[in-house]
Order: structure tokens, then C-alpha cells, then sequence
């Protein structure tokens, strides 16, 4: 009998995968619209995943062939991008995909409906800008999220050389990259050496880290596995608050998966930055769940073993105790709309609904943004908002770049209002996990949203809303003041109380909630608030402070 512990079918894929490589050059050439299952998992590591269009599936029925085609996700550093990179990317959607963008709440982009035989050459295309793929999922350290940096502030512009510090330090060693998708000299995986840091079955779930200044939230820190929260002195990064354990994927039928926000781990000296993530993604490694991946995120080492033990394995292979410094007092800082920069510039940031960047008929967003850029010639940073905010704008250019969109009927300011911070993910058609509609629904309710704001004079405070279209929490809904979750198709749970700053959880007030029940019950939801909500009360601090039974009762009745 092996006393070899059992491990997921997944842990063994990566295992036998020769360095991520499996059979994914063979099946790139092989003629077959789609990948194998054994494959789709290693494509995950190369930034790559398997969809098909369900809207197509449903209307062609059974026994058709399924429409198959990718998404392909960048590597992208806390969403910075020069004017070439980003005209690069807009490019390549036209060439190889679908024609659109998508702005990921991870700073990233995504490109929908690339077919099998085009992906090399997107991957070319983004290799070429100076960027990659790589590691842009799998279970490694996913993109690398940082606060948005709107005024050219100089702290946080300090934040660029740790962001992309950790993200090149933790992205995957293997040379399968390069020999699959850039044509590059093949190595014999045999004499590779092993990744220092992943070994041969990486980790036991994806990993996201965040990087901000002590107190800006503008990244969602709670909801990352590692968050590293900057102090500052005289200009200088003085060391990081390190929290742990954050993430909001769960499952309808397993009352095992839940939401967690991060722990305040301890604060350690810059200089112990890299030793201190090492040491954190070492024991998520050595101990994490290989056996159930729905059991496999930090979160749960987390519940299972405590802070105190996790601290001390951390500390083990640091060699030196982490500071128990006071937590910050954290807020959301708003980068919508026009700011001045410290250099006397300017920047716009430029909400976009969804993070989707695609022309439609009247609607030719990708058209405008990309004349804007071309343009101007600025820095663009992609927020964990799915927004774009365009940087060193000329002194004078704000109304000749108001008039690009202006000039193709494009509404830019959307500041103040309830569509600002709203969140959705893809869901479907695309959307393999997706059991409601998020994306394509999202914006009929945040009318009817704002419609009842205005009629009960609560438009001055709009809150956090967030939908996704399955619990696995992708546009983080769990960590907003409102939030709907699809359950099965056009039935929503629906969830309150969490705040502004994104410190505090949502609860939930029903899992059945019919899609045209939604309006009304918010609504009513707002009617109470507008009743019984103190001056200045969020609606998530409403919610939270009277609990769930008046929002109940209105499901009831």
C-alpha cells in the first residue's frame, strides 16, 4: 500500500507535464478546433483558457459540434501600459480575436473568441509589446494588482519596482513557454532545471497578490491571498503590512466554501519584501489542500490551521519575526474623472462599464479609446475597476479629448453615479462556470438602479453593486454593498452589508430571487434606507446595522 497521500486529478497533470509543456504543441497543429481535457489545465499556466459560445450551443442542440475558441489573458503588472503597448493590444484584438477588449479586475486584459489556429500569433503579438502570458492563470502568482496612480504621486509611484519585482520573481521558470508559442530552441525537459519556487506541481490553487500605500483600498487588498500595504517615510519605503488569506470564491451546494477577507499577517523592513512573499507562498505550497481543489485556497490553510501557526511557519523560513504594528485605517480613493498631476499634467479616468472595450453599433468605444491614445501618446493604467485612467495628458488637451468621445455621442462621466463602481463578470455566452447572466443583464438593472436612487434622493451616495453570474466570486460581489450572485438561470442570491472601503463582508438575504423580482426588491430595499438610514449611512453600513430581517421580510411578503 503507497503511502503516498492522495491528490487531485489536477495535481497529477501538472505532475506528469514535463515543465507545462503535456501535448500542447502537438494539439496546437493537430487540426481540432479544441484542446484535450488534460490540456485545458495546462493552458491555464500559459494564460489560456478553453470557452465556447453557449449561445450557439443552445440554438444548434444536441450532437452539434460545440463553437470552441479561446480566452487569452496578459500579464500585465499592475495595469501599467505605455501608448505603443496598448495600441499593440487594441491591434492584435482586431487580428486574432473578437474584435474587443476586456478589462479585467485584475488590471489585466482579455481577449474573447480567439481561435485555436490564431493563438500563437496573438501570443507573438503581445510577447513583441514587451509583455506575455504567462502565468496569467494557473496555479501560480496571478497578475499582479497595484493602486491606481492618477495624480503622479510620488509614493505611489514607488510602487511600480515592487509590483513588477514580485511579478517577474514569481512567474513560472519553464522554457515550454517560449518553445510552444514563440518558436523558441527546445529544451529537454529532462535536463531543465526545476522552477526554485513552484518545483513540479506548483501550487495547490491560483495566488493573487496586491500591492498598495498603507490605507488606499482602491485595490480590494482584503479579498487577495497577499497584500502588501506600503509605509513611507520621507518619500521611501520604509516596509509593507503583509495580509493573508483573502478570497471569495465559494460553492452554492458546499457549505465548506465560503468568503474570507485577508488577516493582518505583521509589517517587516523593505528590504525583507521578496524573503517575506517567499516564505508566505512556501507555506501555501508545503501545506496547502493538493487532495480538493475547492478546499485548496490559502483562505482555508488559513480557517483550518489559524494565523498564529501560519505566522509562525512563515517566520520559520524567514528566520526573523514579523512587527505587530497597528493596521491602517483603509478607504477607497476615487480616480474617476479629470485630476491634475503633480507634474502639472493631467489624467482622465474613464469609467467603462464591465472593463468590455469593443465597438457597437452607436457605442464605438474602442474607436474612441484608441484614437484618444494615439492622440496623446499617454500612460494608461488599468484599475481593479475594470476602468482606464490615461496619464500625462498635455495641461491643454482636456477639451480637445472630451471632444473624441463627445464627437461619437460617448458619455465619459459617469463619477458620483451608481454605474462608477459596478462590477460584473463575463458570465455567459462565454462563460463555461456561468449559471445566470451578469455582464449582458448588469446594465438594464444599474438603469433601474439609479432610477430608484434618484426617486428617493439617495443619488449623492450610490453603492458598491456587483454581479456575477455563478458564486465563484470573479468581479468580487462578496466584498461589495450590494451584490447579486446567479444560482441558476434568471434566479439570483442576493447579498447586503458590506461597506464602502471594502472591509467588510456581504450577507446574504435569499438565494431565490427571480431576475425581474430584482428592481423591485431594490427598490424596496431603498425605501427603508431612505426611512430609516442615519445622515451621511452608506447603504452597506444600513443593511449591516439593521440586519437581515427587514430585507427578508420584503422577499416574504
Amino acid at each position: 500500500m503507497s503511502d503516498k497521500p492522495q491528490v487531485s486529478k489536477v495535481e497529477k497533470i501538472k505532475e506528469s507535464s514535463r515543465g507545462l509543456r503535456g501535448t500542447l504543441a502537438e494539439e496546437l497543429v493537430n487540426g481540432a478546433p479544441n484542446f484535450e481535457a488534460d490540456s485545458l489545465q495546462l493552458l491555464k499556466f500559459h494564460g489560456i483558457y478553453q470557452q465556447d459560445d453557449r449561445d450557439a450551443r443552445n440554438r444548434s442542440g444536441s450532437g452539434m459540434e460545440k463553437a470552441y475558441s479561446m480566452m487569452i489573458r496578459g500579464r500585465i503588472p499592475g495595469g501599467r501600459m505605455s501608448a505603443k503597448q496598448y495600441l499593440e493590444f487594441d491591434k492584435l484584438a482586431d487580428l486574432y480575436g473578437n474584435g474587443g477588449l476586456r478589462l479585467t479586475t485584475r488590471q489585466s486584459i482579455q481577449y474573447h473568441g480567439v481561435l485555436k489556429e490564431k493563438m500563437k500569433d496573438l501570443i507573438k503579438g503581445i510577447h513583441e509589446s514587451m509583455l506575455s502570458t504567462i502565468c496569467a492563470c494557473g496555479d501560480v502568482v496571478r497578475n499582479v494588482t497595484q493602486a491606481p496612480n492618477p495624480l503622479g504621486d510620488a509614493e505611489l509611484a514607488k510602487l511600480d519596482e515592487p509590483s513588477n519585482l514580485i511579478s517577474d520573481h514569481f512567474a513560472a521558470r519553464s522554457n515550454a513557454y517560449v518553445e510552444i508559442w514563440l518558436d523558441g530552441e527546445r529544451v529537454d525537459p529532462q535536463s531543465e532545471q526545476e522552477d526554485p519556487i513552484y518545483g513540479t506541481n506548483y501550487l495547490p490553487r491560483k495566488f493573487k497578490i496586491a500591492v498598495t500605500r498603507a490605507g488606499d483600498n482602491s485595490v480590494d487588498l482584503f479579498t487577495n491571498d497577499l497584500a502588501l500595504a506600503a509605509t513611507f517615510e520621507k518619500g521611501e519605503i520604509t516596509g509593507y503590512h503583509y495580509y493573508v488569506g483573502g478570497g471569495l470564491g465559494k460553492n452554492h451546494r458546499n457549505a465548506k466554501t465560503y468568503p474570507r477577507l485577508a488577516s493582518h499577517l505583521g509589517w517587516a523592513a523593505a528590504d525583507k519584501m521578496i524573503q517575506v512573499c517567499e516564505s508566505v507562498i512556501a507555506v501555501q505550497k508545503d501545506f496547502g489542500d493538493r487532495k480538493d481543489r475547492k478546499h485548496a485556497r490559502l483562505k482555508y490553510l488559513l480557517e483550518d490551521r489559524g494565523l498564529d501557526w501560519f505566522r509562525t511557519e512563515v517566520e520559520k523560513r524567514t528566520g526573523f519575526s514579523l512587527e505587530q504594528k497597528p493596521e491602517p485605517d483603509w478607504s477607497f480613493v476615487d480616480y474617476l474623472g479629470w485630476h491634475e498631476r503633480s507634474d502639472g499634467t493631467l489624467s482622465f479616468g474613464l469609467h467603462i462599464l464591465s472593463g468590455r472595450i469593443i465597438d457597437k453599433e452607436n457605442e464605438p468605444v474602442k474607436t474612441a479609446i484608441r484614437e484618444a491614445v494615439e492622440t496623446f501618446q499617454p500612460e494608461v493604467q488599468i484599475t481593479p475597476d475594470q476602468d482606464l485612467v490615461f496619464m500625462g495628458l498635455p495641461a491643454d488637451s482636456r477639451e480637445k479629448f472630451e471632444a473624441i468621445f463627445e464627437d461619437k455621442q460617448l458619455a465619459i462621466s459617469r463619477k458620483g453615479s451608481v454605474y462608477s463602481r459596478a462590477l460584473a463578470c463575463p458570465a455567459l455566452p462565454t462563460c463555461g462556470l456561468a449559471l445566470a447572466e451578469a455582464e449582458r443583464f448588469l446594465p438594464d438593472l444599474l438603469a433601474d438602479i439609479q432610477s430608484s436612487l434618484d426617486r428617493h434622493g439617495l443619488s449623492e451616495k450610490p453603492p458598491v453593486i456587483r454581479m456575477t453570474g455563478c458564486p465563484n466570486g470573479c468581479a468580487r460581489p462578496y466584498s461589495a454593498e450590494l451584490a447579486f450572485v446567479g444560482r441558476s438561470a434568471g434566479i439570483y442570491a442576493v447579498y447586503v452589508g458590506g461597506n464602502p472601503e471594502g472591509t467588510r463582508l456581504v450577507q446574504e438575504i435569499s438565494d431565490t430571487v427571480p431576475v425581474d423580482r430584482l428592481p423591485g426588491l431594490v427598490d424596496e430595499m431603498f425605501t427603508l434606507w431612505k426611512k430609516e438610514g442615519k445622515e451621511g449611512e452608506s447603504f452597506g453600513d444600513y443593511s449591516n446595522r439593521v440586519g437581515l430581517e427587514p430585507f427578508q421580510a420584503l422577499i416574504a411578503d
